[in-house]
């Protein structure tokens, strides 16, 4: 049994205590287990930067353990971006050593009156100074705190320190805990880092360790693995190009001919080593050298959503400026994907005649535009201040039908799929609790072919519909299953890749490996408890006014449709040859059916609120609003 801690930075006070085991049955741990205590600790009258505010790290119970791809920690908020729910969560080695220290929590309230870090030495937690680490990157604390006796480092860059609402926390070099604005909660509390150093190590059954060792070995044998850890994230960026998923000109095509340039093949001639997290024997990561006019830059990735927000979404075709833009977000602590969103929006409304800047030309692909206003947003500088404040805010700002190019939901720009095409993820990103998020439910199944999964999971009646990309039939099914698998997943501390993304190990094969861990649940128990956190996240947000009116996507994927090109691809470095005219029209043909059938099998009323019976049923009886 692990420990909850909280440290409250205005008083100073630390305390301790075991965790409530009913409350890791409910919720498992991990994103369940900060999802439960943001509902119990930050009311509606609590604003998102109020030191009442919570940050809420969290392990998952096999972060620790040799069990594949068990790397990953959980941060919960009140998100400056949505006013509501929030969460962000990453690999690398953090969540691991949380674990190895003793801890399924540490709960941030309170608000420093000077710059701090948390250091924790297993059951020793202090809050100690930070001012010789304000206003400096990620790596400058990470590499100064790791002197101290090793650990990992989860830090602020100066974006979080400006309350940018999209700052993220890096750790481990470039690992993003990234979306929906946790860099900002911790600026706010001026609290540059946190440093963890664990030495303590779990109680393995010697059934466990042999579970763990095969299930590695069948993930790295499976061939539905091969493609990531051939190629990583990036062997998307060819296949997305041809089917008209890859986001291009803030969503005004989805194709591009130069994919060439920033596919797999190109990255390869800058990868120097392959990288994994902790316990992962897929090693999917790259290393990659990009070349500057100021010398060369070395950073982990970039990963196919990185490569998509600063490349084809800001009409940029050069990936030394995608790796130099990548690095710049994790000096800073910057979401990626928000921030070319953010990026991307203001190029567009440059290009429709209403919005200009004295220091940038904001042309489409522009490098000094791009890095620039990377800094600028940072920094909150000039027009970056604008931009600080996401998409959303910014249109309202800028005015003159700047809405229309602001493409978010709930006040979280959209991820890197393209909704007309990729429809399960279309709906995802409407409904998710967090605001637009294709890792929330990762309903791909249809477009990646995992027939096989498929067979395992739904009726084989619906199977042509369900797994047909364009059929909206059987989209909402995929999603609510996802949505409920991706749950489980981000409490248990795993990473998607081995599960929700490819689905070679399956609840199924985690329920054992849990069983033989000395957590005796069962796959329906572990479903179950994926719904109860999808519905918690949904109870938090109704109490603060969210309803079916936000589970919506922008107007331009519902009411234009969008060329479909054929492409003959070019040699590396050489265009692609596009026909001369669209073979195909994708368009969203009835969103509201797809959510009338999403509402209808999570037990939700037609306004999106789970029914008492849904409440009774998932013992959130005691959380219904």
């Amino acid at each position: 049994m692990g420990i909850t801690a909280t440290v409250n930075l205005t008083t100073g006070e630390i305390t301790h205590k075991t965790t409530d085991p009913e409350l890791q049955r409910k919720f498992l741990g991990g994103r369940g287990l900060g999802a439960a205590y943001l509902f119990q600790l930050v009311p509606p009258d609590v604003q998102p930067f109020d030191a009442e505010n919570c940050l809420i790290f969290t392990s998952g119970p096999l972060n620790g353990t040799p069990w594949p791809t068990s790397s990953r920690y959980h941060v919960t908020f009140k998100s400056p971006a949505t006013g509501a729910y929030g969460y962000a969560n990453a690999g690398g080695h953090f969540g691991p050593e949380l674990n190895r220290a003793g801890y399924d929590a540490v709960i941030v309230t309170g608000k420093a009156l000077t710059p701090v870090y948390i250091q924790i030495l297993e059951e020793e937690i202090s809050i100690l100074p930070a001012e010789e680490f304000w206003g400096k990157p990620t790596s400058f604390i990470e590499g100064n705190l790791k002197t101290q006796g090793g650990g990992r480092v989860a830090a602020i860059g100066q974006a979080g320190e400006n309350l940018a609402r999209m700052a993220a926390i890096i750790n481990d070099g470039g690992r993003a805990a990234a979306r929906t604005g946790p860099g900002a909660v911790m600026g706010s509390k001026n609290l540059k880092a946190l440093h963890v150093i664990g030495t303590k190590k779990p109680v393995l059954t010697p059934t466990f360790s042999e579970l763990a060792r095969k299930t590695s070995q069948y993930l790295t044998s499976h061939p539905d693995s091969q493609s990531l850890m051939d190629g990583s994230t990036l062997f998307l960026m060819g296949i997305k190009n041809m089917v008209a998923d890859l986001p291009a000109r803030n969503h005004q095509s989805a194709q591009v001919t130069y994919i060439s340039n920033l596919d797999q093949k190109a990255f390869e001639q800058k990868w120097i080593k392959r990288k994994g997290c902790s316990a992962c024997p897929m090693r999917c990561s790259r290393i990659s050298k990009g070349i500057t006019s100021d010398g060369e830059i070395i950073i982990e990735g970039p990963e196919y959503e990185t490569t998509d927000a600063l490349g084809p979404m800001v009409d940029n075709n050069d990936p030394d400026v995608v790796i130099q833009a990548n690095h710049l977000c994790n000096e800073y602590g910057l979401d990626t994907i928000s921030t070319g969103v953010c990026i991307a929006f203001a190029m567009e409304c440059h290009q429709r005649g209403i919005l200009d800047d004295p220091h940038f030309s904001l042309e489409w692909g522009d490098p000094t535009s791009i890095l620039g206003l990377i800094e600028a947003i940072a920094l909150r500088k000039g027009l970056g201040d604008v931009l600080a404040e996401g998409v959303a805010r910014a249109a309202e700002v800028i005015g003159k039908g700047a809405d229309r190019f602001a493409l978010h939901v709930k006040g979280v720009e959209m991820p890197r799929q393209e909704p007309r095409v990729s429809k399960a993820f279309g709906l995802g990103h409407a409904t998710s609790n967090r605001g637009a998020d294709h890792m929330y439910g990762l309903p791909g199944m249809d477009s990646a072919g995992l027939w096989d999964a498929a067979r395992k999971i739904f009726p084989e009646e619906i199977l042509p519909e369900l797994m047909d990309s364009l059929d909206e039939t059987y989209k909402p099914d995929l999603l609510e299953y996802g949505e409920n698998f991706c749950a489980v997943v981000d409490s248990l501390g795993l990473c998607k890749f081995s599960t929700a993304q490819t689905y070679v190990v399956m609840v199924d094969e985690i329920a054992a490996g849990l069983h033989a861990l000395g957590i005796p649940v069962s796959a329906a128990d572990l479903l179950q408890a994926g719904e109860r956190i999808v519905n918690l996240e949904r109870l938090y947000n109704i109490r603060h006014g969210f309803g079916s009116h936000l589970d919506t996507l922008p107007g331009r994927f519902i009411e234009e449709p969008l060329e479909v090109f054929e492409f003959t691809p070019g040699d590396t470095g050489q265009d692609a040859i596009r026909s001369q005219a669209p073979v195909a029209t994708a368009a969203i043909q009835d969103f509201p059916a797809m959510l009338q059938r999403y509402y209808w099998l999570r037990g939700w009323s037609v306004d999106g609120k789970p029914t008492p019976d849904t409440l009774e049923r998932l013992e959130l009886i005691d959380y219904g609003i």
